[in-house]
């Protein structure tokens, strides 16, 4: 059986909406009430045009004021001292700005994140800031509103999220420096996977099926301590009560072939623009009730993909 699904939609708008009513709220022209309409109507409007193209599942999570990095960041409730956020508080959509620009319309001033390139996009996300203790918890309702919101317009909804490793991987902390394998961030799963686990179970109450968790880092050359550490992470995970994707993208899986044919998981997605070499090892290495989930729309090209040679990809299988 196939099934027609993508990794996520551009958020800003046919005619970047969405850049000019966050910039209308920066500047003080509309409230934060008319931003979050305007949030809302995008969505709508682009869940309806996936669904009409015979998606079977419409991504949830894809959307950010910022970047969907900053998003998970703030969910995970991860706020720098600077900002001033109280721990038994929610994260504030102004505290999201000020981390990634430094001021919002409310809350004081603070100096922002730092912000860098998204893998080999032109695209930027901002960094996580990792202390040695850090906690972490759900201290933003908007994922679960925004999959109520989809289910309320009729909607079957995959959630789409940041895998753990991927996450920690791209934080910073001058505490966890330890050289090139920059092993130390580990030490911060046995904190982190638990709010995973209740972020799954909590799609779980809400009737998903699927959840997409991207892992992007396995397209990198990763130090083996990561490559370990996937498996372990992946073992408490695959108990939650929903099938989870993991999604790699960006490059091949290389010498993390392994370790991702190792994974727990209902599915996995490889990208087949960049690397279609791997399709046959992929295929070879997933479980029998393993779900393959085969990228071969180029989404990065100004050209249109050429269906027959994606075609001509999937036929051997």
């Amino acid at each position: 059986m196939t099934i027609i699904h993508n990794l996520g939609f551009p958020r800003i708008g046919a005619q970047r909406e969405l850049k000019r009513a966050v910039e209308a709220y920066w500047a003080g022209k509309q409230t934060a009430g008319e931003l979050e309409q305007a949030g809302r109507d995008l969505r709508a409007r682009h869940w309806k045009l996936q669904a009409a193209s015979g998606l079977k599942f419409v991504p949830v999570g894809d959307f950010a004021w910022y970047d969907q990095i900053l998003e998970w960041t703030t969910l995970l409730g991860a706020v720098p001292a600077r900002f001033g956020q109280k721990d038994n508080e929610p994260v504030t959509l102004d505290t999201l700005f000020r981390m990634g620009r430094g001021r919002a319309p409310s809350g004081k001033p603070a100096a922002a994140c730092e912000m860098t390139k998204w893998f080999d996009t032109n695209y930027h996300y901002i960094v996580p800031e990792l202390v040695p203790g850090q906690t972490f918890r759900i201290a933003r309702e908007s994922l679960f509103e925004q999959v109520q919101e989809a289910q309320a317009q009729g909607y079957a909804v995959k959630p789409v999220i940041p895998g753990p490793l991927t996450w920690l991987y791209l934080g910073k902390g001058d505490a966890f420096a330890d050289g090139a394998a920059d092993t130390g961030k580990l030490q911060l799963l046995a904190a982190l996977l638990p709010v995973y686990e209740e972020v799954l179970a909590r799609f779980a109450r809400l009737g998903v099926q699927w959840v997409q968790i991207d892992e992007p880092i396995l397209a990198l050359d990763l130090p083996q301590a990561w490559r370990d550490a996937f498996k372990q992470s992946y073992e408490q995970l695959s108990a939650s009560p929903v099938k989870l994707l993991a999604a790699t993208y960006f490059d091949g899986l290389k010498d993390n072939l392994p370790a991702a044919l190792s994974l727990p998981v209902a599915g996995l997605h490889v990208d087949l623009v960049r690397a279609p070499e791997q399709l046959a090892e992929v295929v070879a290495g997933l479980g029998a009730e393993q779900v393959l989930s085969a990228g071969v729309i180029n989404g990065r090209n100004i050209w249109r993909t050429d269906l027959d040679a994606a075609i001509a990809t999937l036929t051997p299988i």
